[in-house]
């Protein structure tokens, strides 16, 4: 007991709108409901959980948690609550504090621990038809120097994660979360598969079709880490829990529930550095920076690609240096900073030019082409174009090279290509060409699930406010007006078009 009032758990408590009394008697149900009948919480108890800092023993963080998750219609996680983690640790010790309340990094059993919760709790929202918001995003300066140091040592799952004589021991993750059993490298294998399944799936489609399966998936991956495979197979798990980590995030960013994408984010990069992969780690990074950007903090991006570049460790190829370079070069974009913008673009081509393809990408990274790099440059120059309108003519000359090139299904690519296109036209002055491209990125919406290109689309609509008296922009502007999601969340938005 702290003394202190708990106030992660108080601010929760109060959004609710229980009584404490409600809320000891809920504990109890639900505790029963999870087989722990003998439990017997008052109120007096939760008025210490909250107004003096009590942390209460297992099972009840983990009751709570679920409680506030249904209730709040959000993932509430016990860190979330206020409550450390507890169970065994290496090595490494979790160092929790007022900036750093998630406790990063995590040590190995607890990156498991973490992974299977949240999952856990981000299917029992989607079961029950809730939505995944209300939560604030974690400033990128405070996740870059929580995670700095750790990032940047090697590698020790031996040394870091605890043993026993078994080589296949179960950590606390795994208790009450899945029935875990040693797996081998055919099931590994499958689990590969499907990851490439369900990456060319978000790419062809959006995330909001298969996000569910994605994360359905790696909270039973999640139980496998609970068991300690021989050390190759191990590592190679960790792999999936990554790749699956960053496209549970990816696809959670493209409909919107960004505070359950930045914590995949975060997932990804510690579930890739204990399975050794640094590169891997630092692109989940640039993930969560890039998700920063479209939000409109760059300077959140900034912080977080500097943790990305310098954490993805020497064996980085040079194409994923190019790739988190063009981030970068966004951010500056977004800021109006043109010669940071146009050096780091250079450097970043560069470095794509240099990958003679001699050493085989991840398979994280072969999906970054050509025309993901032609893309990239092109929403650079356009995002630039709001501050210096001469960079809308590079807008069109990059989106058109990459358009060139869209022939491998990546349909929500093409469409921020469109979009891109339309709108460096329209700031060019040149609606007749930005009202072709309009369309076409209309024309495409409806084959997909995903929210940021209905984000991109509502930048370019405001760009047509100038050529109102335009019949055929007029006629554009009523189409996109009716096309756009009826979502509450997009018609709260729609005041501002």
């Amino acid at each position: 007991m702290s003394g202190e009032p708990n106030t992660r758990l108080s601010d929760l408590f109060g959004l609710a709108g229980w009584s404490k009394g409600e809320l000891a008697r809920m504990v109890n149900r639900q505790a029963a409901a999870m087989g722990h009948p003998q439990l017997a919480t008052d109120t007096s108890r939760v008025r210490r959980w909250i107004d003096m800092g009590e942390t209460p023993r297992d099972p009840v963080p983990k009751v709570l948690a679920a409680l506030f998750t249904e209730r709040l219609g959000r993932v509430v996680t016990i860190e979330d609550l206020g409550f450390a983690r507890s169970g065994r640790t290496g090595k490494r010790r979790d160092v929790q504090g007022a900036d750093n309340p998630d406790g990063l990094p995590w040590a190995p059993d607890r990156t498991a621990a973490v992974l299977t919760e949240f999952t856990g709790m981000d299917l029992m929202l989607n079961r029950r038809g809730l939505v995944g918001a209300g939560a604030a995003l974690a400033a990128g300066s405070a996740l870059s120097s929580a995670m700095y140091d750790w990032l940047h040592t090697d590698p020790a799952l031996v040394q870091d994660a605890p043993r026993t004589d078994s080589p296949l021991h179960a950590d606390p993750a795994g208790y009450d979360r899945y029935e875990a059993a040693p797996i081998g490298s055919q099931e590994i294998e499958a689990l590969e598969r499907s990851v490439e399944v369900f990456r060319a799936w978000d790419a062809a489609r959006g995330g909001g079709l298969q996000r569910k399966a994605v994360v359905g998936q790696l909270n039973e991956v999640g139980g496998m880490l609970a068991y300690r495979h021989p050390d190759h197979l191990q590592r190679r798990l960790w792999g999936v829990a990554a790749n699956l980590s960053v496209l549970a995030g990816w696809m959670s960013h493209d409909v919107g529930l960004e505070p359950t994408a930045q914590k995949y984010f975060v997932i990804a990069a510690h579930a890739a550095r204990e399975g050794g992969d640094h590169p891997r780690a630092g692109e989940a990074v640039s993930r969560a920076a890039r998700q920063m950007v479209h939000l409109g903090r760059p300077d959140d991006a900034l912080d977080l690609m500097k943790l990305a570049k310098s954490g993805s460790g020497k064996e980085v190829l040079p194409r994923t240096q190019a790739m988190l370079l063009t981030i970068e070069a966004w951010a500056h974009a977004h800021m109006g900073r043109g010669q940071a913008m146009r050096r780091t673009l250079g450097e970043a081509e560069d470095l794509f030019a240099s990958d003679k393809g001699d050493v085989p990408p991840p398979s994280w990274m072969q999906t970054f082409k050509d025309e993901d790099m032609y893309g990239m440059q092109a929403l650079s120059y356009r995002t630039l174009a709001d501050h210096e309108p001469a960079a809308a003519k590079h807008a069109q000359h990059f989106a058109q090279k990459a358009l060139e090139l869209r022939i491998d299904g990546r349909q929500r690519s093409k469409i921020f290509d469109y979009i891109s296109l339309a709108s460096a036209c329209f700031i060019a002055d040149d609606p007749e060409q930005a009202d072709r491209y309009a369309r076409l990125a209309l024309m495409s919406m409806g084959e997909t699930s995903s929210h940021r290109t209905w984000d991109r689309l509502r930048e370019m609509y405001r760009l047509t406010g100038r050529y109102a008296g335009y019949s055929k922009i007029e006629d554009l502007r009523e189409e996109i007006k009716l096309a756009f999601p009826n979502s509450p969340s997009t018609k709260a938005r729609d005041v501002e078009i």
